[in-house]
């Protein structure tokens, strides 16, 4: 499946996250734009959030930490990280993200009165 937030390069993975920090729990939210939005329970104070990230996306994986790095976006909710030893996937089925239907109008299935 083609995913916009995560590409191969070689044997590393490249994912571009959007981060939430201060959430209640620690979850993969679903997609935001072109990048995975991931919400973390640290705050993002002191690095905490992106400790947090990088240790979430490990365990995710089921990877060492140090096999992920942050490479891009330390102090922004944009944040670029890469992955080695995985594949695409590992990344699909670690990070199931759903396609998000378009909402029905509940206006359509109301019933409309006859002359």
């Amino acid at each position: 499946m083609v995913r916009p937030w995560a590409r191969a390069d070689g044997d590393t993975v490249l994912l571009a996250i959007h981060a939430q920090p201060g959430a209640s729990r620690s979850e993969a939210a679903g997609e935001h734009g072109a990048a995975l939005k991931i919400r973390l329970a640290a705050p993002p104070v002191d690095g905490k959030a992106n400790a947090a990230l990088i240790a979430f996306v490990a365990q995710r994986l089921d990877v060492p930490r140090s096999q992920v790095e942050l490479i891009g976006g330390a102090a922004s909710r944009q944040k670029r990280l890469r992955v080695t030893g995985v594949s695409l996937d590992a990344i699909d089925a670690a990070f199931p993200v759903e396609v998000a239907l378009p909402k029905a109008d509940p206006a359509q299935f109301r019933r409309r009165s006859m002359p």
